[in-house]
């Protein structure tokens, strides 16, 4: 069986300010490399032969990038939307961009997740589902879309955010659909997939399953939740075949300049042509490209902004400095 894939990479990532102003939150870095990296090569790995990109906000940054898809190991098309049409209405509308597949895996922009994706397309044709959520459970589910499962996995009910969630398995932003099942989205409207699609769907008798996958899962919708996820990429937390061959814990562009007496360490990340002065401490941390570290700074958990200078002596904890 042939699968698709469609990822969701149009929204402007206001929670992210002011790291999004002038770069899209899928293409940020993380761990060395653009945050869409990391899922385009979870696809490719899973056998997935094309996906396209549905692109909406500063949509002309991702193919300059991408290309084709050539060296990612899968073939890469980008579907504009000129307005937002919403997690559904993309999905409908990047769908048309699709070659001939079976299955399309759809996969929310920004969530950071170790699950096997190969496992949930085995479950997905096992069960003979029309669409497979992946879920996990979360000890507070009520910033989450939250689902209730029945005793064969198959999906009850699909709630949106709420007060007193029903169940602690939520949503975890990546989806199998059918390529039929793609046709039952309105085309060229603003539809939500969570709050329209899956429940009308389930009204409709449409057959959903729900494939529950504990392993890492991270939304990487904050400043604070992008530095951790760089992180532990880089100290091993999560494996994904995106992240750089490095030792230790912490990654150095080799074009980057440090002192041998300041420390980098706990998943920091220094790009390209940055200079780190002497006796500075650097943890969990992204130094971006061309970055400038006076001596005797210490900085942790937090974001440089490429090219920005940082006077000597500083103290940095927990800020993102440069936007």
């Amino acid at each position: 069986m042939k699968t698709g894939a469609i990822l969701l990479v149009g929204g402007m990532g206001t929670r992210l300010l002011p790291l999004t102003l002038k770069t899209p939150k899928p293409m940020l870095q993380v761990a060395g490399v653009p945050f869409t990296e990391h899922q385009i090569r979870k696809a490719a790995d899973a056998g997935v032969s094309e996906i396209v990109l549905a692109t909406s906000y500063k949509a002309e940054l991702f193919e300059p990038y991408f290309g084709n898809g050539e060296k990612f190991g899968i073939k890469i098309k980008y579907a504009v939307e000129k307005t937002a049409l919403g997690t559904g209405g993309g999905i409908r509308n990047a769908a048309a961009a699709l070659d001939k597949c079976d299955q399309v895996v759809v996969f929310n922009g920004d969530v950071l997740s170790g699950h096997d994706l190969s496992a949930q397309l085995d479950f997905h044709r096992k069960n003979n589902a029309e669409i497979t959520l992946y879920l996990t459970k979360v000890l507070d589910a009520r910033a989450f879309g939250c689902v209730e499962l029945a005793a064969n996995n198959q999906v009850k009910t699909f709630l949106e955010k709420m007060e007193n969630p029903v169940s602690n398995l939520i949503n975890a932003g990546c989806y199998i659909f059918n390529r039929q099942v793609i046709e039952k989205i309105p085309a060229n409207q603003v539809v939500s997939v969570e709050r329209q699609t899956f429940p009308e769907l389930l009204a409709a008798g449409i057959s959903v399953f729900g494939y529950l996958d504990n392993s890492y899962w991270l939304d990487i919708g904050t400043p604070a939740a992008l530095v951790k996820a760089s992180a532990d990429l880089i100290t091993g937390q999560i494996k994904s075949s995106a992240t750089p061959k490095h030792s230790g814990d912490y990654l150095i562009s080799p074009t980057a300049s440090v002192a041998s007496n300041s420390s980098i360490n706990n998943g920091s990340v220094i790009e390209s042509e940055v200079y780190i002065e002497s006796n500075c401490q650097i943890s969990g941390s992204i130094i971006g490209s061309g970055a400038k570290i006076g001596s005797n700074c210490r900085i942790t958990d937090s974001i440089i902004a490429p090219n920005t200078q940082i006077e000597a002596g500083m103290v940095v904890i927990g800020n993102y400095l440069g936007f």
